[in-house]
Formats: structure tokens, C-alpha cells, sequence
């Protein structure tokens, strides 16, 4: 038992889960004890920052706000942000092509667990069935990218 072997797959999986299972093989761990290092640590992050999301997304609101009333004060003129950006638009069509399922299971997958945690709580964050659509996601997504990670491990 390796401790800092699995404490690595779930700090790593906490922030991109993505990528975190490949390293598994070649660390010398077996599938078992990658995914369930990797499915923790993406369980704890999303759980963190889904029942927290509502304070980071007035934080920022809060933020914004005072800069832009800072400015104001000092007449200083701000540079317009676009808000139209590459990532804002694929979310929301990933929230109008997929739904609630799309995006509670792929957005922290494909960009990262606080981010699409953060996102998912944003868009359906009042649904009761928000937080267990996520769950399922993760390990769901973790035993699909364990189990390649490990056949492709295999072939090489």
C-alpha cells in the first residue's frame, strides 16, 4: 500500500480528472486502486465546490461589482470583456443539446471538476437530482477512462 501513490491520483483528480487515470500503469498500481484513488478525489472536489458554488459564483459577482465601482470612482475607463468567448458559447450549447444529463455529467469531465461542478450548480443547481446526475458521472467517467487507460497500458 503506497499512500503517496494515492494521494497523488486524488489531489490530481480533484483539479483535472480527465487525465489523472493514465498515469495508473505506469505508477505500477493496479485498476482497482487507480479508480478508486481517482473517483475519490473527484467525489470530495465536486461535492466541495457544487454545495459551495453559490458563495463562489457572489464572490465573484461581489468582485466584478467593486472593481467596476473602483473605477468609476477613479475615473478610470474599463476594457470591455467579451462575453461571447469560445468556452461561454460550447456551454451553452452543451446545456441546450444535452440538458441536465449532458452537462452534470460531461462539463467536469471535459473541463475540469471545479469549473464544470461550478458550472452544472450554476445552470441546475435548484434540481434535486443535480447533485446525484454528477456522481454517477464521475464514476461512471472514471471506470470508462481506468479501464482505457489500462488497455492501452496493456499494449504498449
Amino acid at each position: 500500500m503506497d499512500l503517496g501513490k494515492y494521494s497523488i491520483f486524488f489531489l490530481l483528480s480533484m483539479v483535472k480528472f480527465l487525465f489523472a487515470p493514465f498515469g495508473g500503469p505506469a505508477s505500477g498500481l493496479t485498476f482497482f486502486e487507480t479508480y478508486i484513488s481517482c473517483i475519490a478525489g473527484a467525489i470530495i472536489s465536486a461535492s466541495i465546490f457544487y454545495f459551495m458554488s453559490e458563495y463562489f459564483l457572489k464572490k465573484a459577482h461581489e468582485k466584478r461589482h467593486q472593481k467596476i465601482h473602483e473605477a468609476i470612482q477613479n475615473g478610470i475607463e474599463l476594457p470591455h470583456k467579451n462575453k461571447f468567448t469560445k468556452t461561454n458559447k460550447f456551454v451553452v450549447k452543451m446545456k441546450l443539446k444535452l440538458g441536465i444529463y449532458g452537462v452534470a455529467i460531461f462539463a467536469p469531465l471535459f473541463l475540469s471538476i471545479p469549473l464544470g461542478t461550478i458550472i452544472t450548480a450554476k445552470f441546475y443547481g435548484k434540481e434535486k437530482s443535480t447533485y446525484p446526475i454528477i456522481l454517477m458521472g464521475i464514476v461512471m467517467n472514471g471506470l470508462i477512462l481506468c479501464g482505457i487507460a489500462y488497455f492501452a497500458g496493456s499494449l504498449f
